[in-house]
Order: structure tokens, then sequence, then C-alpha cells
């Protein structure tokens, strides 16, 4: 079994910055991928970002590459979501994921074992 716990939400203001963290507790091994989803009052959960445990292999939703940066501390059990040049559209819930095995489809949120509670961003205008 896998516990995750995300922190680091907040308002900000657009074109603002902020760092979203997921401690992971449990067993993880290096197969697992570990993942980012956000959802926005009134839409469905989405896929944003994407990392191997073993950190090799990364992908992005398109709305945030070059924005938004994935990264993960093996040795602390953590997984970071780095957003810079925030906008408005991105105010939503985030969640962080975990999939056994590198998914098939990583935009499925069905694809994925493990979530975190999620903490919220705002982004005003």
């Amino acid at each position: 079994q896998v516990q995750l716990v995300e922190s680091g939400g907040g308002l900000v203001q657009a074109g603002g910055s902020l760092r979203l963290s997921c401690a992971a507790s449990g067993r993880i091994f290096s197969s697992y991928a570990m993942g980012w989803f956000r959802q926005a009052p009134g839409k469905e959960r989405e896929f944003v970002a994407v990392t191997s445990w073993g950190g090799g292999r990364r992908d992005y939703a398109d709305s945030v590459k070059g924005r938004f940066t994935i990264s993960r501390d093996s040795l602390k059990n953590m997984v970071y979501l780095q957003m810079n040049s925030l906008k408005p559209e991105d105010t939503a819930a985030y969640y962080c994921a975990a999939a056994q095995r590198w998914p098939q489809t990583v935009v499925a949120d069905s694809s994925y074992d493990y979530w975190g509670q999620g903490t919220q961003v705002t982004v005003s205008s």
C-alpha cells in the first residue's frame, strides 16, 4: 500500500510560481510512475505530468509544457511539481498519483493505483 500526501498549494497571482510537493510512504519500487493530475470546478480530472520513479522518463500535458517541471527525490520519497508562469486557467485541485508501472496511457487516471487527497491552487488574474 502506498500513501500520498500533497502540500504546497495556495493563492498566487498570474505569472507567479508555486512548487507542489507529494510525500510518498509505503513500498515504492523503481518500476513505479508518479504523476500529477488536476481538476477544476465543473471539469473532469486531467493529466498534468508524470515521471518514472527511476527518473528516466517524463511526460507533460501540452498545456503545461515549458512552464511546469516534475521531479522526484527517491531518497526522500518525494515528488515535486514546479509551476512557473501560472495562468488563471491553472486554477484547480492538484492530485498526486502513483502507478505500479509506467502507464500505457499516461493521461488516463484509471492507469494509476494510488491517489492523494489533493491541494488547491488558485491563480488570480
